[in-house]
């Protein structure tokens, strides 16, 4: 529960630093007097979003810190899991924004994001607005409800698995049935150019060995010329000396020299490795020579073949002939695709249609979880109504089942009242008035909050629409939920029946201080009470007879 409160600089309030007690607190004030910058500044550790004109003018920042007691196990795995200190017992959060507009949160001093404090939040305080009344009408928020009392966090959990699985499934069968559609409009033609690649039976680098190829039956007579010329510089004639018979003629001079002088020995052995080398050449132009030969035939053979190539590549925008066989395997693995593509869709429609059964099995058990809860619902809400000065109202949770699967399951819930005798059940949306929905909205807040344990509970002028006995009965409520269920129930209010009966009693009130006004929060003993509910019994005027009746409803 909330057990502290600190406040600087925010809006109207300076300074505030109050204790919160447990059990039922009511907050009163004049309209205006800052009971909902109150909430704001609750708010805003609950992570709601603030900016600068939060800031008290003329202030440099504004700070807000609140301290809680833990008492569920289960926050520990919570701050565990976002990596925050966990201290047994106890939490506090704080909340600074500056006039620069930066923002930042702690918890326990480490700083949180604000969707870290939305998600902390929920588990440690409720703050329900007059506004939320128009909640009761719609059917997400009255599924929610039965799924709080019906404390199915883990069938959801199951079907909520299954349920996604399913939908990405049915996403993968649409997209297999979009792409095989209109891969099979382009078939033929994705077919007609596979052939023609096919047809000319590629090699790898093909196009590169044939452009070398042309380049030799192109020039044929000129290489072979070039090649014999060398040849005969290399070996010579009868009448001319060769290269080769030069350096074999120097190779037996250093190698005859060498014994008498030893540092030319190396010179005679390298001479003689270049006159292997030279003999080795000769030997490979002249069988390079023999082996050239001018080949009509083939040259034209090769320039077609080139041609056809380009062509191709030409065609698609390619650059090479190994481009063209890579884009002959994406055509077969495209006309693959076709091919098999009813066998793919049969596989995913049958997992689909699985997936499928065990959803519906899943929302099936949602669906039982959730008639139990509401059987229990339509019971407590009828005393609560019935202790809320509604003796003759009925209420009753209509669950229909959907035929389609949703992220809830399969059910339509929809809260149906009767206000008064013989009058026949309608959907509340249309049936209740304001007063009435307060009253139920209170009733089924009780019930969701005992059930989901929830340590805290604002009301924020929920009695709006009500008074007198109204007004008594639905205190007596509030302070039943702080009492028996062991809730901190906080509420604010105008009315006197409710504020007598807390408590704890606030009072919220303006003053002005150095020519700035500011709000002020403190604690009522017994006989400002009094003075405090006269004062809302009468208005500005105290009356004697006022000062009784306040003095009647706190003895009550």
């Amino acid at each position: 529960m909330l057990t502290h409160l600190n406040i600087h600089n925010y809006v109207l309030i300076k300074t505030l630093d109050i204790d919160w007690q447990s059990g039922f607190t009511v907050i009163t004030g004049e309209t205006g007097a800052g009971k909902s910058i109150l909430l704001g500044a609750i708010g805003l550790l609950m992570g709601q979003r603030a900016d600068t004109r939060s800031i008290l003018p003329g202030a440099a920042k504004c700070t807000i810190e609140g301290s809680f007691t833990l008492k569920s196990n289960g926050l520990k795995d919570f701050f565990q899991e976002n990596d925050l200190d966990y201290e047994e017992g106890e939490c506090i959060i704080r909340r600074e924004l500056t006039a620069t507009g930066k923002s930042r949160s702690f918890i326990n001093d480490t700083p949180a994001t604000l969707g870290t404090l939305k998600q902390l939040s929920t588990l440690l305080i409720d703050i329900h607005s007059q506004h939320q009344n128009l909640l009761l009408g719609q059917e997400d928020f009255q599924l929610s409800a039965v799924d709080t009392v019906a404390q199915n966090e883990a069938t959801r959990a199951k079907y909520s698995a299954i349920y996604h699985a399913y939908k990405s499934t049915q996403r993968q069968l649409e997209e297999e049935r979009r792409r095989i559609a209109a891969a099979r409009t382009e078939e033929d033609y994705l077919a007609f150019q596979l052939q023609q690649i096919e047809e000319l039976g590629l090699k790898e680098g093909e196009d590169e060995a044939l452009v070398t190829e042309q380049k030799t039956l192109s020039h044929a007579e000129e290489i072979q010329s070039s090649l014999y010329q060398g040849t005969q510089l290399l070996s010579g004639d009868e009448n001319e000396s060769s290269i080769v018979d030069g350096v074999k003629a120097l190779s037996n001079i250093l190698a005859d020299v060498s014994h008498i002088y030893p540092s030319a020995h190396d010179y005679a052995e390298r001479v003689e490795s270049v006159l292997i080398e030279l003999r080795d050449i000769e030997s490979d132009l002249s069988n390079m020579a023999e082996n050239v030969e001018s080949n009509p035939q083939r040259l034209d053979e090769v320039n077609q073949r080139l041609d056809r190539i380009y062509t191709l590549e030409q065609k698609h925008g390619l650059k090479s002939s190994d481009e063209l066989r890579t884009l002959e395997q994406e055509l077969r693995q495209k006309l693959e695709v076709i091919a098999h593509g009813e066998e793919r869709l049969e596989a995913l429609e049958q997992l689909l249609a699985q997936q499928e059964r065990e959803a519906r099995a899943m929302a099936s058990t949602l669906t039982k979880e959730r008639q139990q809860a509401a059987h229990r619902m339509e019971k407590d809400i009828k005393e609560s109504l019935n202790m809320l000065e509604m003796p003759d109202a009925q209420f009753q949770i209509q669950i229909e089942t959907a035929g389609t699967l949703s992220a809830q399951g399969l059910d339509m819930v929809t809260f149906l009242m009767s206000s008064n005798s013989g009058m026949p059940l309608r959907a509340i949306s249309e049936t209740a008035s304001g007063g009435e929905i307060a009253r139920v909205m209170l009733a089924l807040k009780a019930l969701m909050s005992s059930h989901a344990a929830m340590p805290t509970i604002i009301f924020d002028e929920i009695d709006t629409g009500v008074s007198g006995h109204v007004a008594d009965s639905m205190a007596r409520l509030m302070q039943q939920m702080s009492h028996s269920e062991g809730q901190q129930v906080i509420a604010i209010t105008h009315l006197p029946q409710i504020a007598a009966r807390g408590d704890n009693h606030f009072l919220v009130y303006k003053q002005t201080e150095a020519e700035q006004t500011v709000s002020h929060i403190r604690p009522l003993h017994h006989e400002e009470r009094v003075t405090e509910l006269a004062h809302m019994l009468s208005g500005s005027n105290l009356t004697q007879a006022a000062i009784n009746n306040a003095k009647q409803l706190l003895k009550k």
